[in-house]
C-alpha cells in the first residue's frame, strides 16, 4: 500500500516517517529549523542583551540639583541654662541631653538608656521635669534648663542633695542627678495639688506619704536599690521627720 500523501492526512497526522529518519530530523522538517539555526539564534540574542546591559551601566546617574545636594540642617538655639543665656548652633536632630552634655559641657545629667526608661537624664525645663533624652532641642527655643549643677554647688548643697548624703540615697550615683531634679519637681507638684495614680480623692490635696512619693519617683531607676533611702530624704527635705 501506497503511503499517504501529507494532503490525504487529517488534521493533525503526521506521515509516516522513514526508520532510518531520527527525530531530530523529522523536527528540522517539519519546523524548517536545523538545530544549528536554533543554536546561532540563541548565541545572537544572548550576545545583544550582554551588549545592552554594558551600555546601560556606561550611562551616568543623574546628578541632583544643586540646591538639594546640602539640605541646611541645623538651628541657633537660646535656651536659659541654670540661669545663664546660651546660643547654640545645632544639628536639628540634637536631644536635649545631647545639647547640654556634649555641646555645653554640662555632664551632671546622665545619659542612660538613651530611651526615656530610666530617668538618668531628668533636667526641669521651664520648672517641669522631663527627660531629656527623649527631646529635640530645637523644639525648646528660649526655654529655662535647669541641671543637676544649677541646683546647688558643692560650697551650697541644695537641701535634696545634702539630703541624699545624709540618708545615703545612692550607691554607685549615676541615677542620682536624674533622682534629685525629679524629687524637687515632686514637692512642686504636690504642692501645687497635682495629683498622682495613687492620689485617693481628686478633690483633696495629695497628702505626702511614702506611697505618693514612691508612685511619683517611679520614674527614675536606682539600680543599686536605694529607694527606701530615697524616700527617707525626701520626706526630710519635705519637712517631715524621716
Amino acid at each position: 500500500m501506497d503511503a499517504a500523501s501529507p494532503h490525504d492526512l487529517a488534521p493533525g497526522v503526521l506521515p509516516d516517517a522513514p526508520q532510518d529518519i531520527g527525530t531530530d530530523a523529522v523536527r528540522d522538517v517539519l519546523t524548517g529549523l536545523t538545530r544549528r539555526d536554533v543554536m546561532i539564534a540563541g548565541g545572537a540574542c544572548a550576545a545583544g542583551t550582554s551588549l545592552a546591559l554594558d551600555a546601560s551601566a556606561q550611562v551616568p546617574s543623574p546628578r541632583p540639583p544643586a540646591s538639594q545636594e546640602k539640605l541646611v540642617a541645623t538651628s541657633q538655639v537660646t535656651l536659659t541654662v541654670n540661669g545663664q543665656p546660651q546660643t547654640l548652633v545645632l544639628d536639628n536632630r540634637t536631644s536635649l541631653l545631647d545639647a547640654l552634655r556634649e555641646h555645653l559641657r554640662l555632664t551632671g545629667t546622665k545619659k542612660g538608656c538613651d530611651h526615656g526608661q530610666c530617668g538618668a537624664c531628668t533636667v526641669l525645663l521651664d520648672g517641669r521635669r522631663i527627660n531629656s533624652c527623649l527631646t529635640l532641642a530645637v523644639l525648646h527655643d528660649g526655654a529655662s534648663v535647669t541641671t543637676i549643677e544649677g541646683l546647688g554647688t558643692p560650697e551650697k548643697l541644695h537641701p535634696l542633695q545634702a539630703a541624699f548624703i545624709k540618708h545615703d540615697g545612692y550607691q554607685c550615683g549615676y541615677c542620682t542627678p536624674g533622682q534629685i531634679c525629679s524629687a524637687s519637681a515632686v514637692l512642686q507638684e504636690i504642692k501645687a495639688g497635682v495629683p498622682s495614680h495613687v492620689t485617693a480623692d481628686l478633690n483633696v490635696r495629695p497628702l505626702l506619704s511614702a506611697e505618693e512619693l514612691r508612685e511619683r519617683m517611679s520614674g527614675n531607676i536606682c539600680r543599686c536599690g536605694a529607694y527606701s533611702n530615697i524616700i527617707d530624704a525626701i520626706t526630710e527635705v519635705a519637712g517631715r521627720p524621716a
